[in-house]
């Protein structure tokens, strides 16, 4: 029955790279019978795990999956531009589109949420944040203003509406009732930071809180977005690769009911799949 289902499934995917011609993609063409190598960029947790679970399965169906793992988001669209990796799972849409990259690359589907969250090692509630807080956040465009307004959700501050996801908060918070200071930050930094005393929360995204603490999301934030957040992770290649048929069934695994299993009993919250 496997056999099967792989069979009908690579008939799909082949069929949908006939439509496109073998000069457009810059991924080597699959040959029958052959193993096909991808490069995959990703961060660390939960991305690269979830990609080192599926790998011996796709293996089985004739790709061999490389995972390149990188530390920080900065340098993995690039990555995936000059060629060195082939695809990349690390991002969410608003942050491609917000890229010097959104004309050029595609998000072929999505896998999983990580709700973005708010941490301190000093406040045991969001009602106890003093007024003049300092609250470090991170600075790359879009999880910038995800970070506002996730405390506007809460009733912290008052985002333009015209901004949204764009917000900043030099020029977009309307109302500040408890005048919050903001440190904006490389993402990947921002764990190291709750140890600042200058530094009162700090609103973190979900991957570096599992990389670089001890924190769990669930349980140790003091704010966090919902699950039905649209900030999903998933799967992007250069536009001309989003029909290539080792791209898909890559996809097609990542969005596999083994998968929703597998995150949700390892993560228990802190990633939820969306597929």
């Amino acid at each position: 029955m496997k056999k099967l289902l792989l069979t009908a499934l690579l008939i799909i995917v082949l069929s949908a790279f006939v439509g496109c011609s073998r000069s457009e993609t810059t991924l080597p063409v699959w040959v029958e019978g052959e193993v096909f190598t991808l490069t995959v960029g990703a961060t660390a947790i939960p991305h690269s795990e979830i990609l080192q679970y599926i790998a011996p399965y796709l293996l089985e169906d004739g790709v061999e999956l490389v995972i390149r793992v990188f530390d920080t988001f900065t340098p993995v669209n690039p990555a995936l531009a000059d060629g060195s990796i082939d695809a990349n799972y690390f991002q969410h849409q608003p942050f491609l589109s917000a890229s010097p990259y959104a004309d050029r690359f595609h998000m072929v589907g999505l896998v999983h949420v990580e709700p973005i969250g708010a941490y301190s090692l000093t406040l045991d509630s969001i009602e106890d944040l003093p007024v003049g807080a300092t609250i470090a956040i991170p600075n790359d465009a879009t999880n910038h203003g995800r970070a506002l307004l996730l405390l506007q959700m809460h009733g912290l501050l008052t985002i333009d509406p015209a901004a949204g996801i764009r917000a900043t908060y030099t020029s977009d918070i309307l109302e500040n009732p408890l005048n919050l200071q903001f440190r904006a930050l490389d993402a990947a930094i921002l764990p190291r930071i709750l140890d600042d005393p200058a530094v009162d929360l700090a609103i973190i995204n979900t991957n570096h809180v599992l990389t670089g603490t001890d924190l769990h999301p669930m349980h140790d934030s003091l704010i966090r977005e919902l699950p039905e957040s649209p900030f999903a992770n998933g799967l992007a290649v250069r536009n001309a690769d989003r029909y290539h048929p080792a791209v898909l069934l890559l996809l097609h695994h990542l969005q596999s009911e083994r998968v929703r299993e597998f995150i949700y009993s390892r993560y228990d919250g802190a990633a939820v799949p969306v597929f």
